[in-house]
């Protein structure tokens, strides 16, 4: 198996939006036969974008995979979504390969996404193959490009394949090591030929450049070069391959996928550049120990990713860590101490299902039919060599959307459809909230969620509304207040009777609720004290001003008093409830409102426009960089301003911008905004 592992490779497509990532893994299976025809997005038959709501949006929505073989080597590739809405388990899927194939747009060089997306790969430490697609495109401009990787994305790049023309006379490219000129026949395969003569002197300046490049990524080489002025064939090639792996250089190439133009230059870079999975460094465990990248180490796996086939049954997606796995295997999940039994591993290409028939080792990637307890996330393994995989943290959900049944027996339908997308996609989350009563389904953007209740829609036959969750206002008090809570009832037989005094002050934003007991002498016996507390508090959850909950302030119980045989504890509940109410009138009451901690990465050209947009949206800009032609704000907005943010920024910025965004703090309301959320309340009591 060895020998096998030493020439496999795993690596994951990234790239922002747009660029042809799907498209180039089309190119690569047809040029290794995988498939028969070169599918096309706009034509809604690729191999990887299957899902009904990615013909429709011509785009990925969800990460998709594919096997084959080239010189006889088995390739595994992950095809990751570019759009920001569907990166909430990215890290999963690129801690699931070894090596990563960044693509950029020719025609838009490196995106602000780009810069962000680039960033959050490099913290995995992957060896890295940059592709430069759509050169045939009009404005492709490969120098644009490679100047971005180096001012915006700080890489060192090293050109492998320079392009030979651009847009509709881009015909070839040029090995720059081998100084070999490749021309594009029709079929997709290449000629050799002579450099254009054009050409001969940028060859000549990037041969330079990287050759002292691969140098410098080893000493032994550094101190040969120096002597020699040269370096010989042989370690150029081990040269370039140990500073791809040790992150220290960037190959770069030039291709058209849509023209089927550079596949098989593509295929021997990822041969022969990206590691084998004996050479990826050791995997951590959540407890520190180490569990090393051979078939000869016990069975460690990552579950990575869950699917759902065609046919509506759920697929566990497998990444092998260390060890063998087969079919039929027992396996035990240390996170849920639980043994699974594995039925039949398959090989997946798109939404085609291949068994597979072999011990699959490290760097495999397999399904298996959902498993009984085991979820995204977890680490399956050999139950007397336990091994649990310290995984990457996923980004929290930005926004969140109020979803409900369009009648009352779509409700239950609803819930059980959503359920089971979840375990599908874990970058998703439902709860039910306390403070507006709404069911609310948060994901990593609009167009996130919205993909998500298409898919429950078609997938339950079920009706389901979405709409702006409310905003979660809360109350607060302004100053210091007394009040005295009396509650009496006399019936026939026994009665009703609770009696205290309260103080009540502001506390700092934030600081929740604070009850202090300053009875002395047994004024309110000891058993009735706690509902007292707990009056106030339900009252409090409740609200005065507008029906939110009142937050940050401090009681005071000094004082009361109590019948010996009225007296009971849901009489001082009242009592307490009561007095608060009062207390809160008297102190008197605002609203308070969640402010949101946003960052927009946008083109420098919009950073004018976006940052008087948010002050319209009375928001305070904590402060802004800008590198290279891209822009990053950070700013403090409230929540009732951003809830569609998303289409506004894509129109303001021309589909270019993004956006985090997390809850940061409570604000006061101004008395405008107050006095138009009092009137919504009254009008809705109203109806």
């Amino acid at each position: 198996m060895r020998d096998i592992l030493e020439k496999q490779r795993t690596f994951a497509l990234l790239g922002s939006t747009g660029t042809g990532k799907t498209s180039l893994a089309e190119m690569i299976f047809f040029n290794v036969g995988v498939t028969t025809r070169l599918g096309t997005i706009p034509n809604g038959n690729t191999v990887l974008d299957y899902e009904p709501e990615e013909i429709k949006k011509g785009g990925s929505i969800q990460p998709a995979f594919g096997v084959y073989t080239w010189k006889k080597n088995r390739h595994f590739l992950i095809d990751t979504p570019g759009d920001s809405n569907f990166q909430g388990e990215l890290p999963y899927q690129i801690v699931a390969a070894d090596g990563i194939l960044y693509v950029l747009d020719a025609t838009d060089g490196v995106k602000p996404q780009d810069k962000k997306l680039w960033n959050e790969a490099k913290e995995f430490e992957l060896p890295t193959i940059i592709v430069v697609n759509k050169m045939d495109r009009e404005r492709a401009d490969f120098e644009k490009a490679l100047k971005g990787i180096q001012d915006v994305l700080k890489a060192k790049p090293m050109v492998k394949y320079y392009p030979i023309g651009a847009e509709a006379d881009f015909k070839g490219v040029i090995d720059v090591l081998e100084k070999k000129a490749y021309f594009f026949k029709d079929n997709g395969k290449i000629e050799t030929g002579d450099i254009p003569a054009d050409l001969t002197d940028k060859i000549d300046e990037l041969y330079e450049y990287s050759i002292e490049n691969i140098a410098e990524s080893d000493e032994e080489l550094m101190e040969k070069y120096l002597e020699e002025g040269e370096l010989g064939t042989d370690d150029i090639i081990s040269g370039l391959r140990k500073g791809v792996l040790s992150g220290e250089i960037v190959p770069v190439c030039a291709v058209s996928a849509l023209q089927n133009k550079g596949a098989e230059l593509i295929l021997n870079m990822i041969q022969d550049l990206l590691p084998s999975p004996l050479e990826r460094k050791p995997w951590k465990g959540v407890d520190g120990s180490i569990r090393k990248s051979s078939e000869e180490e016990p069975l460690a796996a990552f579950v990575f990713k869950t699917i759902t086939t065609p046919f509506g049954g759920l697929l566990s997606m497998i990444r092998v860590l260390s060890g063998k796995l087969s079919s039929d295997m027992q396996v035990y999940n240390p996170e849920k101490n639980s043994k699974e039994k594995l039925g039949q591993l398959q090989y997946v290409i798109g939404k085609k299902m291949d068994p597979c028939k072999e011990e699959v080792g490290p760097g495999g990637i397999v399904a298996v039919a959902k498993l009984k307890s085991t979820q995204t996330g977890d680490t399956i393994c050999d139950e007397k060599n336990p091994f649990i995989l310290d995984k990457p943290k996923l980004p929290p959900q930005v926004l969140s959307y109020a979803i409900s049944g369009e009648s009352k027996g779509d409700e239950d339908k609803m819930m059980v459809a959503v359920q089971k997308l979840l375990e599908e996609d874990t970058s998703l989350k439902v709860q039910h909230s306390e403070e507006t009563k709404e069911i609310l389904l948060s994901g990593m953007g609009q167009l996130h969620i919205e993909m998500a209740i298409e898919k429950v829609k078609r997938r339950s036959k079920v009706g389901v509304k979405l709409k702006e969750p409310k905003i979660p206002y809360k109350e607060t008090i302004k100053g210091k207040a007394e009040a005295h809570g009396r509650y009496k009832k006399q019936t026939g037989g026994r009665g009703q009777f609770g009696d205290c005094w309260i103080r009540i002050s502001p506390l700092p934003r934030g600081a929740g609720y604070e009850f202090e007991n300053q009875i002395v002498g047994g004024v309110i016996p000891k058993q009735f004290i706690p509902a007292v507390d707990q009056g106030i508090q339900e009252a409090a959850k409740k609200g005065v001003l507008a029906g939110y909950p009142v937050v940050d302030f401090k009681v005071e119980l000094y004082d009361g008093s109590y019948h010996s045989v009225d007296s009971s504890e849901l009489a001082f509940k009242i009592a307490g409830s009561m007095a608060f109410k009062e207390a809160a009138e008297k102190a008197g009451l605002v609203l308070l409102e969640p402010i949101m901690k946003m960052v927009i990465t946008v083109p420098e050209e919009f950073m004018g426009d976006v940052i008087g947009d948010l002050s319209s949206r009375r928001g305070k800009v904590l402060g802004y960089e800008s590198q290279e032609g891209i822009a990053e704000i950070q700013a403090q907005v409230p929540m009732a301003e951003v809830l569609k943010y998303a289409p506004d920024l894509r129109s303001m910025t021309g589909g270019q911008g993004t956006f985090v965004m997390e809850f940061d703090h409570y604000e006061e309301c101004p008395p405008n905004i107050q006095e138009k959320v009092l009137e919504e309340v009254k009008a809705q009591k109203q109806e």
